[in-house]
């Protein structure tokens, strides 16, 4: 493991000497704190309709997923290699109607290393899919996922979770029989943003429609209801499991949510926007996204404090920590040839 990531963020850091050398985006704006070492940044083209990102440790790849207009007759799922952000497969999802070319768009994104798998949201089509992050075959579609947003994966219980927007239930599925074998529904809820405590099992849903947390366990199919901040739509865990952090789209903020006593302990602005977190379990930092900004912000939430801004492409949509790199996809259409951009943030520390 060790030796991994250091040969990781050695060659990261080369790729990004690379790149700034060809002359591409380093923005970094504002203060780090005393206990931070320098963040560096950069950003470069990828693809057209970029929406999330994945990070296979198994496979040392980052699995991105686009979909370009409501027809989706351009969908893919990308393996990319997240030291050159180089595309290494192109995977295309199956086609629903043979008449306009219109595909299983894919959106939110999670990787099973577990079973080699990695594991999709097709939002429009109300369903989530499995593909083979060995071959990148098509494996299964599940059906009956209304409005399916964001999908995370517990390896040591063999769970998959995916938010079902549209009919305020989480969707849990066996991830090696791909069956579904759970499902719990909160009338009037907006489950968006989903993490899992892989220890106990625990799932935790933003409630964008009520500015709460859905907690779900493994022994019980009653979820108990944590407040947090205005406009939850995505969350993220501390390496123990027991402070809860969420992108606040509304308040344009995270908050810092102390999971045994329910209770908000910290509120950050961040920017305006706010979409997407991440933890970095190495520094226990959390990485916002602010789409309206056109930031991530960096947040040490013990003391609730700004370490870092950096500016990204226009509209970032969704941000994935790895290794102590930031992966921040967005939907700029600023590439050369259109494409959407990704800013590699080094976290630094």
């Amino acid at each position: 493991m060790t030796t991994r990531i250091s040969r990781r963020r050695t060659l990261a850091s080369a790729a990004i000497a690379v790149a700034l050398t060809a002359g591409s985006t380093l923005a970094l704006a504002g203060t780090a704190s005393a206990h931070s070492t320098a963040f560096s940044a950069t950003t470069l083209p990828l693809a057209t309709g970029q929406y999330q990102s994945a990070y296979s440790e198994r496979n040392d790849a980052l699995w991105v997923t686009t979909a370009v207009g409501r027809a989706a007759t351009s969908t893919t799922l990308l393996k990319v290699d997240p030291e050159t952000l180089t595309v290494e497969q192109t995977v295309l999802p199956p086609v629903l109607d043979a008449a306009t070319g219109a595909r299983e768009a894919v959106y939110g994104v999670a990787v099973d290393d577990e079973h080699n798998t990695v594991w999709v949201t097709n939002t429009r089509s109300n369903t989530v899919a499995v593909y083979s992050q060995k071959t990148g075959a098509h494996l299964a579609t599940l059906p009956n996922v209304a409005h399916a947003r964001e999908i995370v994966v517990d390896e040591k219980h063999n769970t998959v979770w995916a938010s079902a927007f549209g009919a305020g239930s989480l969707v849990a599925y066996d991830s090696k029989t791909l069956t579904e074998k759970k499902r719990v529904t909160v009338d009037g809820s907006g489950p968006a943003g989903l993490a899992v405590d892989e220890k106990t099992g625990t799932v935790y849903a933003t409630d964008l429609s009520n500015d709460r947390i859905i907690e779900v366990n493994r022994a019980s199919d009653t979820p108990r209801l944590i407040p947090t901040g205005d406009g939850p739509i995505s969350i993220s865990l501390s390496k123990n499991g027991r402070t809860a952090y969420t992108a606040d789209q509304t308040a344009g903020g995270v908050s810092v949510v102390d999971l045994r006593t329910g209770t908000v302990t910290k509120s950050v602005a961040t920017g305006a926007g706010t979409l997407s977190v991440a933890t970095d379990d190495r520094s226990g930092d959390v990485v916002v996204v602010n789409r309206t900004a056109a930031t991530a912000t960096v947040v040490d939430p013990r003391k609730g404090v700004v370490e870092e801004t950096v500016a990204t492409g226009t509209n970032p949509n969704h941000v994935e920590v790895a290794d102590g790199v930031a992966y921040v996809v967005d939907k700029s259409g600023a590439g050369a040839n259109g494409e959407d951009q990704v800013t590699v943030i080094h976290l630094g520390h």
